[in-house]
């Protein structure tokens, strides 16, 4: 099971230079406790400031975990120049497989691209295009801004057109997003998604706890 942390500095509490504080503590703990993914998420930044802070999150991964692989959220360019493990694409942005090419130019190096789906069919062109996964959100209601969630049957389709087998770039993999909780992970498991991404998830609480839990799923 893959646990996929998206980053969202602004969910603490304090002055700007305290959320940074707090994101940079929360990404080296997440790293710590196995967390696969870590998905650096501030789109608010200024390219010059994203970069700076990628940079201290991929020194802050390296330092708390060999495993554990930091991806930047729709900036291929900052992820290069900070020597992150990948990119996530946004609906709607170049396919995986031209952003893998301009990787490769680059670096060398193969990157982790993730892309976000809002259906099967979106899951689908992911695994075609060689993504390494899709993030299919929201898979439940979210309660604070009313957005309805396109449930687990969705998310069961969404797994079945999504299984090519290999994508050009190892096992393509489903993970689901949106009002995932440990009350509900579960199901989303049993429906087919091999592993669970979230903001809130991992980044109110205690997070050694929920990943130890969830991991017992």
């Amino acid at each position: 099971m893959l646990l996929y942390y998206i980053t969202d500095r602004k969910g603490f509490a304090g002055s700007s230079p305290e959320q940074r504080s707090q994101l940079l503590h929360r990404i080296a703990q997440a790293a710590g406790a196995g967390v696969d993914y870590i998905q650096l998420r501030e789109k608010d930044l200024c390219s010059r400031d994203l970069e700076r802070l990628a940079h201290e999150a991929v020194r802050t991964v390296r330092d708390s975990s060999s495993v554990t692989k930091l991806l930047i959220n729709g900036r291929s360019d900052i992820a290069l120049a900070c020597g992150a493990d990948g990119v996530h694409l946004p609906s709607g942005e170049l396919p995986a497989s031209e952003i893998r090419a301009l990787w490769m130019k680059c670096c060398h190096r193969e990157p982790v691209i993730g892309v976000s789906a809002h259906s099967s069919a979106d899951v689908r062109r992911a695994a075609t295009q060689g993504a390494n996964f899709a993030v299919i959100a929201p898979i439940f209601e979210k309660v604070r801004t009313d957005v309805k969630g396109i449930g687990l049957d969705a998310l069961r389709e969404a797994r079945e057109r999504g299984d090519v087998g290999e994508s050009g770039s190892g096992r393509f993999a489903v993970l689901a997003l949106g009002g995932i909780n440990l009350t509900n992970a579960r199901a989303c498991l049993e429906a087919g998604a091999a592993g669970l991404a979230g903001i809130r998830l991992f980044q109110s609480g205690d997070l050694v706890e929920t990943v130890r839990r969830l991991r017992q799923f």
